[in-house]
């Protein structure tokens, strides 16, 4: 499992304060703890308004570079904001996101294409997000279109099949279940990225919400989620159903995060 850190976000108020009151230190811990924990990114999202987005991304990045060799995930709904914020990352990273919403596509793979650099697209175009599952399918050969065009292997992306509010959803998580096993049909080597917390949405008990959704959802075959790395328990999901889905040989991941205090009770060396 691929896990994106998803805590340094100006949509989190604790984060928005930081990032108002230039608090370094508060940003840097963040990037440190989610680092330790097992993030194979580090989810940069400054939430701010147009004007000050890039000179706010610039900073959070570097304060990140700054305490981590984690690479940076990218994240702004704006792909102008993505191809500048490139330039401001030590190494190859991720961006998140692309669509094929106007002309963000054309914008981003170029500028990537003969890169190390991964991107995460989601399942909408102009006319918003697909109600059904074929309709998203439909967006996703138009994506891989893309990706050909340009050269950019599937193993590169993280196609999101966009995780929406379960409880205003009509069929659960069929429609996003059905999405990703089609897709990993179509392309094994390609990932399917969700963000996890997006299912629990004015629920309660939201971390029970997001664990169940998280060991559905790797049954189906998504293999990249942007989590709080830190939630021990849901870690200890993450890697307990790894292992009941024979992805763990002899459940040595499991048993090497779990001596590592990734989840449960540490042990003492």
């Amino acid at each position: 499992m691929i896990i994106i850190g998803e805590k340094i976000n100006g949509a989190i108020p604790s984060v928005a304060k930081a990032i108002a009151n230039k608090d370094a230190e508060f940003i840097q811990n963040l990037a440190k703890i989610q680092a330790e924990a097992g993030a194979k990114f580090l989810d940069v999202c400054a939430s701010v308004v147009d004007d000050l987005e890039l000179e706010t991304m610039k900073w959070l990045i570097d304060l990140v570079q700054e305490v981590s060799e984690t690479p940076i995930s990218i994240d702004s709904p704006n792909a102008r904001i993505c191809a500048e914020a490139v330039k401001l990352c030590n190494k190859p990273g991720l961006i998140n996101s692309v669509s094929m919403e106007g002309n963000k596509i054309d914008l981003v793979f170029p500028l990537i294409a003969d890169t190390q650099w991964e991107c995460a697209a989601l399942l909408c175009d102009d006319s918003g997000i697909p109600q059904t599952g074929q309709k998203r399918l439909e967006v996703f050969a138009e994506i891989m279109k893309k990706a050909q065009e340009y050269h950019i292997a599937p193993s590169r992306l993280h196609i999101d099949p966009l995780v929406q509010m379960l409880c205003t959803s009509e069929d659960g998580i069929n429609t996003i279940t059905e999405v990703v096993k089609e897709i990993k049909a179509q392309y094994p080597q390609i990932h399917v990225i969700g963000g996890a917390s997006n299912i629990s949405f004015n629920l309660p008990a939201r971390k029970l919400v997001n664990q169940a959704f998280i060991v559905l959802a790797m049954n189906s075959g998504m293999d990249s989620a942007i989590i709080d790395p830190t939630n021990k328990d849901l870690m200890g999901m993450i890697f307990a159903t790894e292992a009941l889905l024979g992805r763990d040989e002899y459940c040595m991941e499991y048993i090497g995060a779990y001596r590592e205090g990734k989840f449960g009770q540490k042990i003492s060396k």
